[in-house]
C-alpha cells in the first residue's frame, strides 16, 4: 500500500472519532485546548492499539491457509472489508447520531466513559487491521498514522464542536465512509492490474 493509500486511511479511520469529538466540543462550555489534547490522546491511542490487534488476529488465520491462496484473494478481502465499512459509515452518517448524545450526556466525562466511547469508535480499526494482515503493509507505520490522525482530528474536533457540531458531523463520518470504499476499490483493483 503506497503511503498517500495510508494516509487516506489513517484520516478516514479518524472521522468517527472525530464526529463523536465535534459533539464533545459542542457540549463544552469553550473548551479549553488542555481538555481536547488529552482526549484526542486518549482517542489517538486506542485507534492505534486496535489495528495491531487485528493484525495479529488476520496473520495468525494465514498460519493455517496456504500463502498463494492468500495471494489470490487478498485483495477481495481487503476490498470487501473496506467497502462494508464504508458503506457503515454512510449509513451511519445518514441515521440518528446516538454517539454524540452519549458524550453529550455530561461535561466532564469519566475516564472510563471516554475509553469505552473511544473503542467503540475504533472496532473499525480492528478490522481494518485484519485487512492489513493480507496485504503488504509495515503494520506499524499504519497503525501510528491512524493514531495520529485521530488524535489529530479528535483534538480539533473538540475545538470545533461547538460551532460545527450541527453542520459538519454526519459529513466527516459520510467522507470517511466514500474514502474507505474508494481505498478497497483501488486495492482490488491495483492488484487484479486493471491500475
Amino acid at each position: 500500500m503506497n503511503p498517500l493509500a495510508l494516509i487516506l486511511l489513517a484520516f478516514s479511520m479518524s472521522t468517527d472519532a472525530f464526529s463523536v469529538a465535534i459533539g464533545k466540543g459542542a457540549s463544552l462550555n469553550n473548551p479549553r485546548l488542555s481538555q481536547a489534547l488529552k482526549l484526542g490522546l486518549i482517542f489517538g491511542t486506542i485507534e492505534a492499539i486496535t489495528p495491531i490487534i487485528g493484525w495479529l488476529l488476520g496473520r495468525f488465520a494465514t498460519g493455517f491457509v496456504d500463502p498463494a491462496l492468500i495471494e489470490a484473494w487478498d485483495h477481495w478481502i481487503a476490498f470487501i472489508i473496506l467497502s462494508a465499512l464504508g458503506l457503515h459509515l454512510i449509513v451511519a452518517s445518514l441515521s440518528s447520531d446516538n454517539e454524540e448524545e452519549d458524550v453529550k450526556s455530561s461535561s466532564n466525562p469519566a475516564l472510563l466513559t471516554v475509553m469505552l466511547t473511544a473503542f467503540g469508535t475504533s472496532i473499525d480499526a480492528m478490522a481494518i487491521g485484519v485487512s492489513l494482515a493480507f496485504i503488504e503493509v509495515n503494520i506499524l507505520v499504519a497503525a501510528g498514522l491512524i493514531g495520529f490522525a485521530t488524535f489529530l482530528m479528535v483534538t480539533i474536533g473538540v475545538m470545533l464542536g461547538k460551532a460545527l457540531g450541527a453542520i459538519l458531523g454526519h459529513r466527516a463520518e459520510m467522507f470517511g465512509g466514500v474514502v474507505l470504499i474508494a481505498i478497497g476499490s483501488w486495492i482490488l483493483l491495483s492488484h487484479t492490474g486493471y491500475l
